[in-house]
């Protein structure tokens, strides 16, 4: 049948390898280089959208359809898909969100909880039209539908519970389920009560749905988890996955002082999804991508299987004949108990074509561009002017090409992957670890053979990290708090010396510890930090560093582009160039990016715009890639990938 992935071997392969890339629509086939331009009008090119893609991180059963949507893209798509056909038969556009994580329903009302803003919708499945209902603010993470209907939800970054009631059409702000916190991650309700699950410091809030009180019955001893990310509810059983250690517990609603904890696997972190089912309790953890049966009533848990490494469950179903169906990033499949195998549906084969998304990273070879974004990244073919889709189980924050591969650190969990520039080839080469998640920038020296990776701690902890990876042994040597009680934001090295900028956010769900962001010179060999200045008094982060003509020129988020002489320590000059720049290298000079510019630095520290009105749509930093030969840039304009003649 069309879509259909095959049996586990096929879907490993298709995770594993991106076998099931996505073809885009062809870009703008590549030029010659060209004879020339004017600095009037430079030469640009438009290769295309910059990184598409068909991401989903929700699902909800309706009758005999499945709805999920996608994220990262606009506008919103809710697909209802039929798992008799392995088929979409339907797609309903938002008009608001830049994405959902959040599903439930009430008979055969659909309710669609959105992020940037935090609008609810209803969708009323059997005629397809979709109605905004409330808004909670700008993110909902979560809802959950009462028995007597109301939606309740949970919220970013005020860690707020609300509720919204269709017969009256009234809403309801209940406040933060706990003062100082910013998540609401999960969201349970019984005719009487709300369970928030809390982060970035767990928390697991009973709320008295008429008065507001609220108690915390998650116990004493796992106060030290980051957050309690996942909830389910059925008659009696309440279970709770607690991050990061992957742990799972079951409570009684009758006796919530006493769960039972379960650990499917001391190796994994997160429990992605849960659902009970009678005596049974099935859930998804990561990193490794398992699918578990945990049975109330022996106390046992059984490992079902994976459809693939680092495979992400965002919604575990189970219906007649206790068969499963759990829907994936971009992906349903379907659990075979008898052969412990996966059989699996494309959402892009099945009628959820993909969208221009958010893109996060880019990086350049000689022949191709490299884009990351949710779950993959767009491999654009400079001679053909063709780009594909390579599957990735993560994001690739940092893209760094060495030695004919180019090196990912991905989020989450800050792990170390290689691929071709091509597109094949992918596979994890290594892992950062240290309480790391989040990778920032990263760096080759070849004066040590290192590759360079920045990292942010996990959500509510605290000390970044440098991590030194060896492409020729595999080793990672990492530096944890080398920037103490901060992040390690940007990376700049030359001759055996990293230059790191930091950022006094330690991670997300913290309170800044120090009031400045710092530069710190670190020896590479010894290991040690040489020295430590803070450059740009009243930046809160050094967002990219690079090395020029034997200075250091950095960035802030304050908007100042500083030069700094390494040598005597010394600022030489600022000049204002907009929040959060990136700075690259190309052709014997100094280029940044801003989301509305590209500029080039002048010998004197000032600047000259090379190309305007950009309008760039990132998720994250602006994004700026030199090709290797330094005749021109590559940045992103709205959406579309760009090609900068130099």
């Amino acid at each position: 049948m069309a879509g259909r992935l095959g049996r586990l071997a096929g879907l490993v392969l298709v995770a594993a390898l991106g076998a099931a890339s996505l073809v885009a629509g062809p870009a703008a086939a590549a030029p010659a280089r060209p004879a020339g331009g004017t600095a009037a009008a430079p030469r640009v090119d438009d290769l295309g959208p910059a990184s598409e893609v068909t991401s989903t991180g929700v699902a909800e059963p309706v009758g005999d359809l499945v709805y999920t949507a996608t994220s990262g893209v606009s506008p919103v798509q809710v697909a209802a898909f039929d798992p008799a056909q392995h088929r979409v038969t339907t797609t309903i556009d938002l008009p608001t969100g830049a994405g959902t994580w959040a599903m439930a329903h009430v008979g055969t009302d659909l309710y669609v909880a959105t992020y940037d803003p935090g609008d609810l919708y209803r969708i009323d499945t059997t005629t397809g039209t979709a109605t905004k209902v409330a808004n909670f603010g700008s993110f909902v993470w979560a809802i959950a539908a009462a028995p007597d209907g109301t939606i309740v939800a949970g919220t970013y970054p005020d860690a707020g519970v609300w509720s919204y009631d269709p017969a009256t059409g009234q809403t309801r702000r209940y406040g933060a389920a706990v003062a100082g916190e910013q998540y609401v991650r999960s969201i349970a309700v019984t005719d009487t009560t709300i369970f928030a699950g809390v982060g970035a410091h767990a928390h697991l809030i009973a709320i008295d749905r008429t008065t507001g009180d609220r108690t915390d019955v998650l116990p004493a001893q796992y106060a030290n988890r980051t957050f309690v990310a996942t909830l389910a509810l059925s008659g009696n059983t309440l279970a709770a996955g607690l991050s990061p250690t992957g742990t799972m517990l079951v409570f009684s609603l009758d006796d919530l002082a006493h769960p039972v904890e379960v650990q499917a696997d001391a190796a994994e972190q997160y429990v992605t999804a849960i659902t009970v089912h009678g005596d049974s309790v099935y859930l998804g953890t990561r990193p490794a991508g398992v699918l578990w049966r945990y049975d109330t009533a022996s106390d046992t848990v059984t490992r079902l299987g994976s459809p693939y490494d680092g495979a992400y469950f965002n919604r575990i179903m189970v219906g007649a004949d206790d068969a499963v169906t759990a829907e994936l990033t971009s992906t349903f499949v379907d659990y075979d108990a008898g052969t412990g195998t996966f059989d699996g549906t494309d959402l892009t084969a099945a009628g959820l074509p993909p969208a221009p998304e958010l893109a996060m990273q880019v990086t350049a070879t000689d022949d191709r561009v490299l884009v990351s974004g949710k779950a993959g990244v767009q491999v654009h073919d400079l001679a053909t002017g063709a780009s594909h889709r390579t599957f990735l189980a993560g994001e690739a924050k940092t893209m760094t090409p060495v030695g004919g591969q180019v090196y990912l650190g991905v989020y989450t969990l800050a792990r170390l992957f290689s691929i071709a520039p091509d597109g094949t080839e992918l596979h994890k080469v290594g892992d950062v670890a240290n309480e790391q998640t989040r990778p920032t920038d990263a760096v080759y020296d070849p004066a040590v053979g290192k590759l360079l990776v920045t990292t942010e701690a996990d959500y509510g902890k605290y000390n970044g990290a440098l991590a030194c990876f060896d492409p020729r042994t595999g080793a990672v040597q990492v530096y944890r708090g080398v920037v103490p009680d901060q992040s390690v934001r940007s990376v700049a090295a030359t001759a055996g010396t990293a230059y790191l900028g930091s950022e006094i956010r330690n991670s997300l769900g913290t309170d800044p510890v120090v009031r400045e962001a710092t530069l710190s010179a670190f020896d590479l060999r010894r290991g040690a930090v040489r020295w430590q200045v803070t450059p740009v008094p009243g930046a809160g982060q050094i967002t990219d560093l690079a090395l020029w003509r034997g200075k250091l020129y950095g960035t802030t988020d304050t908007g100042t582009l500083f030069a700094f002489d390494p040598r005597t320590r010394a600022v030489l000059s600022t000049v204002d160039v907009g929040a959060g720049a990136t700075l690259v290298t190309a052709g014997g000079q100094l280029y940044g990016a801003t989301g509305e510019r590209i500029f080039r630095v002048n010998g004197d520290g000032t600047t000259t715009t090379v190309l305007d009105d950009l309008a760039a749509e990132t998720y994250g930093p602006p994004m700026l890639a030199a090709a290797p030969d330094g005749d021109s840039l590559y940045t992103v304009r709205h959406r579309n990938l760009i090609r900068l003649w130099l």
